[in-house]
């Protein structure tokens, strides 16, 4: 078997880890198969290597913070190599641009493009053990990008695709996926599996253990994703398509996210192109919307209310204030600067009906309000006061029995 392994940075934090991984991995070639092994930083060594950064310039070029900031995986990378070869297997350490991890040209957070695997096919038909940095690869113009949040999993999945890898495991310092966070229902239960699409709904939700590029990728190339511990032996999370899972939960998991504010603006006119110039103003600006609710018409204007992460609430009133409610004519806005994000996720929502009315009395027992519901297929979301949403994530996980086994 052909297995792409991904180890955060938590996992390769001090050479006590470095070894253990060094171990896990030599074991896995031993056992007869061919390994990849994308690695990322060290511990804490990308956030140490922003903050000397901030010592330096206040504004330093895109170009030379991808430069730097590459470093960290090149470090882990080669210790890890030294470690593996010190227990006598053949090994080399690659770089994204030697794997042939090729990006577009958009520095500090650049996407995957082409996987020019010839070099890496050839070193492992030469019996060699592959250890590729994470989170980096190569543009157009021949220069180091990064890939952003998440770029390391992102790798991981992108490798086992151009590989075509019988799996990629993915290790981080938890068990696997749970029902919900276990800091806040320590009854919460790890999941044997889930499907790529109920993963995905809860990466984007706040789920921080995979992230949604990686997830995204792995279900166009159809690759499976098992999410396990650096620092156990135990199974952790099986990812992979719905069609191959028998689905006996109606409701996977409960995610939250408590980086969230609110703003609604009122009395916008109900003509065609509106909701266009609100939201291409604040793309344009860089804030990111995630829930958009609109009320129905009623004498020729609408309601619209939207979501934006805390750290853009400032930014985004300054739109509405000075551009947003003369361009488009409407007759003021209200805002919260703080409220929680609550979903359920489940693939068996799409064919078991009374779901949102079981979610909304869970959260009715608790007497907490809904400001704001979205939906989709396999995903139910509210918007709530923010003191509301601790106490909300453990009604709906005890209403859904998440902590029991399925039936």
């Amino acid at each position: 078997m052909l297995i792409v392994q991904k180890y955060g940075g938590s996992s390769v934090a001090d050479p006590d880890r470095i070894r253990r991984v060094a171990r896990r991995v030599v074991n896995l070639r031993r056992e007869g198969n061919d390994v990849v092994v994308v690695v990322s930083a060290m511990g804490d060594t990308t956030d140490d290597l922003i903050e000397l950064v901030k010592r330096i310039a206040a504004n330093p070029p895109d170009r030379e913070m991808d430069m730097l900031l590459s470093t960290g995986e090149q470090i882990s990378i080669a210790l890890l190599a030294m470690a593996i070869h010190a227990m006598g297997e053949k090994v080399i350490s690659l770089t994204g641009p030697q794997a042939g991890i090729i990006t577009n040209d958009v520095h500090t957070k650049a996407r995957i493009t082409d996987i020019q695997a010839e070099r890496l096919r050839g070193e492992l038909d030469a019996g060699k053990i592959a250890i590729v940095a994470g989170f980096q690869g190569l543009n157009s113009n021949n220069d180091i990008t990064t890939l952003g949040r998440g770029g390391s999993d992102t790798t991981a999945v992108a490798l086992a695709a151009g590989l075509r890898a019988d799996m990629c495991e993915i290790y981080t310092d938890v068990d696997g996926v749970y029902t919900t966070d276990p800091r806040l229902a320590p009854e919460a239960r790890k999941l044997a599996s889930i499907s790529y699409d109920e993963m995905l709904e809860l990466a984007h939700l706040g789920a921080g253990v995979l992230h949604p590029r990686a997830v995204e990728c792995a279900k166009i190339h159809g690759i499976p994703l098992h999410v396990r511990s650096s620092f156990n032996q135990e199974p952790g999370t099986i990812v992979e398509e719905v069609n191959r899972m028998e689905k006996d939960m109606v409701v996977t998991g409960v995610a939250h996210d408590l980086n969230v504010a609110k703003i609604g603006i009122f009395d916008v006119p109900d003509i065609p192109g509106v909701a266009y110039r609100i939201f291409k103003t604040l793309a344009d600006n860089s804030v990111n919307v995630d829930d958009i609710v609109q009320s129905s018409m009623r004498d020729g204007v609408n309601n619209i209310s939207f979501t934006v992460a805390q750290s853009d609430i400032r930014r985004a009133l300054t739109l509405v204030e000075e551009k947003i409610l003369a361009d488009v004519k409407a007759g003021g806005y209200t805002h919260e600067l703080e409220v929680a994000k609550v979903s359920i996720v489940g693939a068996g929502m799409v064919t078991n009906p009374g779901v949102a009315a079981l979610m909304f009395e869970a959260l009715a027992e608790e007497n907490i309000n809904l400001v704001m519901i979205t939906t989709s297929d396999i995903k139910i979301s509210v918007i709530i006061k923010h003191e509301d949403g601790v106490r909300a994530v453990q009604a709906l996980h005890r209403k859904f029995n998440l902590a029991g086994e399925p039936a």
